[in-house]
């Protein structure tokens, strides 16, 4: 009996003596996670589920709060406030990112992806991999990519039915040099802008159009100023959910563990949602009065005809080892 209480006291004092370190492992941290989308958007939903997991995870003691509609800044501004230390995360789109890291451009190349489960396999994947190996040395790090949809045309001119329709079209662009050969390719004049100024610029007609996936465009009440849509389904769209690197290396591995596997369980919540709202998004906008059609097999064909230049030209620009993992994933997944 002795032997036995000298053996559970010893088991006790061990059990008491490893609590504070590992209670030391997960430290009091308020994560402030800023990015474009309003409050009703799918990402934002993702960001508050990963929140929740977050604090569920750390026992509350890691809190993420969210700064959506761009209270932080716009998407360049909030990628340098996390490269500088200021700011903890983000969502920008990959195509924000490739001013930094330039590879992130094949992601933006036109008519590549067909189906969601094909943006998944390509992003999740040996591609998905290596483009977010290239961030730690930039400043950032990549947990994982949130759905943003695929992107389709809005104006105020004409219904785009074909490539042909596009023609002097001014289209406002995220700031990236493949939507901005792609445009050019169609024979629109794409005007590169930060988000925030694009409701105001489309109010005005300082730019006839947009691009952008049905969600965003119901969000941010883009049916107000515009009144054609066009199914153009010409790039899938993604978020990609990153850390501030200086923040990212004061973490515990615990720390570090809890974010990573809070940002995968909340990615597979926010596709689900993201997809279904996609849908009814596309509902809503018809009912507040925007024009509607989808594009022929035959067009959509012919425009992944004349884009194909674009992919040979900054494919030859790239990491020759991205772009043959980049291909060879693309034909895995094109089989899906």
């Amino acid at each position: 009996m002795k032997i036995l209480k000298t053996a559970l006291a010893v088991t006790l004092a061990a059990t008491v003596f490893a609590l504070p370190a590992a209670a030391q492992e997960i430290q009091e941290r308020t994560i402030r996670f800023g990015h474009l989308n309003n409050t009703d958007h799918p990402m934002s939903m993702g960001a508050r589920k990963f929140a929740e997991l977050v604090g569920a995870k750390s026992g509350g003691k890691l809190k993420v709060q969210e700064f959506p509609s761009n209270q932080l800044g716009n998407e360049m501004q909030q990628q340098s406030a996390l490269q500088g230390g200021v700011q903890e995360m983000t969502a920008p789109a990959p195509t924000s990112l490739a001013g930094i890291v330039k590879e992130f451009g094949l992601l933006d190349f036109p008519f590549t992806v067909t189906s969601f489960k094909q943006a998944d396999e390509l992003l999740d994947g040996p591609l998905g991999k290596a483009l977010l190996a290239k961030l730690p040395e930039k400043g950032l790090v990549g947990l994982t990519f949130f759905d943003l949809g695929f992107r389709n045309v809005t104006n105020s001119r004409r219904p785009i039915t074909k490539a042909e329709d596009l023609q002097g079209v001014k289209l406002r662009v995220i700031p990236n040099p493949v939507f901005l050969d792609t445009f050019r390719t169609f024979g629109a004049n794409p005007v590169p802008m930060p988000f925030a100024e694009l409701y105001g610029a489309l109010e005005s007609k300082a730019v006839d159009g947009q691009e952008n996936p049905f969600s965003v465009i119901l969000s941010n009440k883009f049916f107000e100023v515009q009144k054609y849509l066009s199914a153009t389904n010409h790039v899938y769209a993604a978020n990609i959910i990153l850390v501030s690197k200086k923040f990212w290396d004061r973490l515990s591995p615990a720390e570090q563990k809890i974010l990573q596997d809070s940002a995968i369980e909340a990615r597979d919540y926010q596709r689900k949602v993201s997809r279904e709202m996609a849908g009814k998004a596309l509902s809503e906008l018809k009912a507040k009065g925007m024009e509607i059609n989808e594009l022929a097999p035959a067009e959509v064909a012919k425009m992944r005809q004349m884009v194909k230049p674009i992919h040979d030209k900054f494919a030859n620009e790239y990491d020759p080892a991205l772009v043959k993992t980049f291909r060879s994933e693309l034909e895995r997944v094109q089989k899906l």
